[in-house]
This record gives structure tokens, C-alpha cells and sequence, in this order.
């Protein structure tokens, strides 16, 4: 059923992300409800249309409207969720008391739920009652869609009232939304990619330059298809803008949480010091954690998540981690079964 302008649209999540979804929504012409966990954040942006925590510099659409009470963001025919993974799962089942079945939810959070390997929207189908659940997820720095800079994002679901509605409340001049039915290969790639961007950042905080970039992206995309494959999704999703386009942006950007981490990791820093100084998540030292539990499930060799884990979480030193990756028997690219001895 398609919507209409005047049904309303609830952002749940005032973060950099989830504000700038809603000012999305809202210059598309539709009625916008952006929840906020604390009511004095949702009050400052209600009177000064600005988010003053994430996004100071910017100015938000005047017509959203703010709430910080859930129940009144669950009246909404659909809603975004976009609150750090770790905290989907309290959310969702709050919302849950008040959904119906036939409303449509869309993850923005990219992650993979430690312990029990679910995906967000799995999440979501856990806690609430709602059958009609899809993602978005692309290279979508939350500062360069604020900017209008032209982006592209992507709506995947298997069904497809569900792409066809993400797609038309958030498509509009300079930002463009495509649809897939690979939702586990969108949220995969999404989750997926930000341990990548950790691996990106600690290579340029020790000095190194665009060779070992190159090399670094290439074989990690590589661990990323076979993963995703492992978990039923598309490999050909992972060469898309969920994939390649997202990787590519989280890996090179310093405006990428998990890229300034791995950054600071690089020039010295500890872990511990890192996380506890940030009030925004990385959530790529989340995800690594469970993608290296995955590849011990499924008996895969997937070397950079196996180390960046080691690094995050034994604190493993740099010197060791790059001995361990660059020491590894020659294979063919390939065909990795194929081993060449020295």
C-alpha cells in the first residue's frame, strides 16, 4: 500500500544518523516524528532545529516533530530504527507493547548482536509482532548527507511493499535509494564492513600508505563474501553500495567512527582509553567480535577479523599483527587451497 505524505514516519535514535534520516524524510514532504532517549534532547531540537550533541553545525527541516516517549512513536506507520546496536534489543521490546503486526520497520543500526550472531532485523522480528522489516545501509556519512552532498543508500526486504515504501520516503534530489530483496546480504555488508574500517584506520595511524590500502580492502572484501555467504546472503550484494561503496567510504573517511579508532589504535593508543573517551559507538569493535565467533563456527580462515579481534581484545601489539598477516604461506588469490612454499 503505498504512503501517503500525511501518514506518519517515526526516526527512532537522535543520533548524527538517525537526525539526519529524518531531516531526509521530512524535506521529502512527509510527517516526521524523531525520538529522542533523553526529553532534553528532544526539546532543543524541537525549539532550535538543531541536534546539539551530533550535528551542531547543521540545521534540521523545521517540520519534524520530536518526542522522547516511545509509545507515541510507535502510532507510526513506519518506523526507522536507528539507536546503537547494543542498545536495539531494550528499544525494540519497549516498542514492542505498542506495534501491530502489519506496521513496517526499517533497521539504519549496522551490527551483529554478540552471543546470539542476529542480524538487526532479526532482532526487531524477536521483539516486536511485525512481519514487514527491512534495513537501510550504503555510504551514508551522516555530515556529507546533511552537506547535500549526492549519496545513495539501499532498502533491502524481502518484500516489497516494504523496499518500495523506504525507497519512496527517502529518495528525493540528491539522495538516491535503491532497492534489494538481499536483506541478509545488505545487513551483512553493512555489519561487516565498519571491522574493516577499524583494519583501514590502524594502517594509516602507523604511516602507511595507499599500497596497503589497496592491499587491505581487496582481501577483506574477500573474508567479508565468504562470511556472508556462510549466512545465506549474495556475494554479488557485497560488490554493491551496501558493499564496495560503504567499505570503500568507511575505510578512508576520518568522519568513520571505526576508522578514527583504528587511527588512534595505530598512533599508540589502548582500546580501553579509546572507547571510554568516545560518546558516540564504533560498532566495529562490537562486530568483530562476533564475525571472528562466526568464522570459528563455520571453520573459516578469515585472517584480518581474526587479528583486528586479537588487537581489540587481547591486545595483541601492532609489530605481532602484521608479522602474523604478511608471514602467512603464499597461496594463489583464488584458489587458497593452493599453498606455493618459499
Amino acid at each position: 500500500m503505498p504512503i501517503r505524505t500525511d501518514e506518519l514516519v517515526a526516526v527512532v535514535g537522535a543520533g548524527s544518523w538517525g537526525s539526519a534520516l529524518a531531516h531526509r524524510v521530512a524535506i521529502k514532504g512527509y510527517r516526521c516524528l524523531l525520538w529522542a532517549r533523553r526529553q532534553e534532547l528532544a526539546d532543543e531540537i524541537r525549539e532550535t532545529h538543531k541536534n546539539p550533541k551530533y550535528l551542531r553545525d547543521y540545521a534540521l527541516d523545521a517540520s519534524i516533530e520530536t518526542t522522547s516517549d516511545l509509545e507515541e512513536a510507535a502510532k507510526a506507520r513506519v518506523l526507522i530504527i536507528a539507536v546503537p546496536s547494543k542498545g536495539i534489543r531494550q528499544v525494540a521490546a519497549k516498542l514492542g507493547d505498542y506495534l501491530q503486526p502489519d506496521q513496517i520497520l526499517l533497521s539504519a543500526t549496522k551490527g551483529i548482536e554478540p552471543k546470539t550472531y542476529l542480524r538487526m532485523t532479526e532482532v526487531l522480528k524477536e521483539e516486536t509482532c511485525c512481519l514487514k522489516v527491512g534495513a537501510i545501509s550504503g555510504p551514508n556519512l551522516a555530515l556529507e548527507v546533511m552537506e547535500g552532498h549526492p549519496t545513495a543508500t539501499v532498502v533491502a526486504s524481502p518484500y516489497d511493499e516494504v523496499v518500495e515504501v523506504g525507497m519512496k520516503i527517502l529518495n528525493h534530489s540528491n539522495f538516491r535509494a535503491y532497492g534489494s530483496h538481499d536483506l541478509i546480504g545488505v545487513e551483512m555488508a553493512g555489519a561487516l564492513k565498519n571491522v574493516m574500517a577499524i583494519s583501514s584506520g590502524i594502517l594509516t595511524g602507523i604511516g602507511y600508505g595507499a599500497n596497503t590500502r589497496g592491499f587491505l580492502l581487496s582481501r577483506g572484501l574477500a573474508e567479508l563474501m565468504r562470511l556472508a555467504e556462510k549466512m545465506h546472503a549474495d556475494p554479488i550484494t557485497l560488490s554493491g553500495l551496501a558493499g564496495v561503496g560503504d567499505l570503500f567510504v568507511t575505510c578512508s573517511s576520518e568522519q568513520s567512527r571505526n576508522f578514527r579508532v583504528g587511527m588512534r589504535i595505530g598512533s599508540g593508543e589502548s582500546v580501553r582509553g579509546i572507547l571510554d573517551s568516545m560518546h558516540q559507538v564504533a560498532e566495529g569493535v562490537r562486530t568483530v567480535q562476533a564475525a571472528y565467533e562466526l568464522a570459528k563456527q563455520f571453520n573459516l580462515s578469515l585472517p584480518i577479523i581474526e587479528t583486528i579481534y586479537q588487537i581489540v581484545y587481547h591486545e595483541m601489539s601492532l609489530s605481532e599483527a602484521s608479522a602474523q598477516l604478511l608471514g602467512r604461506p603464499m597461496k594463489f588469490e583464488l584458489n587458497p587451497e593452493r599453498i606455493v612454499h618459499d
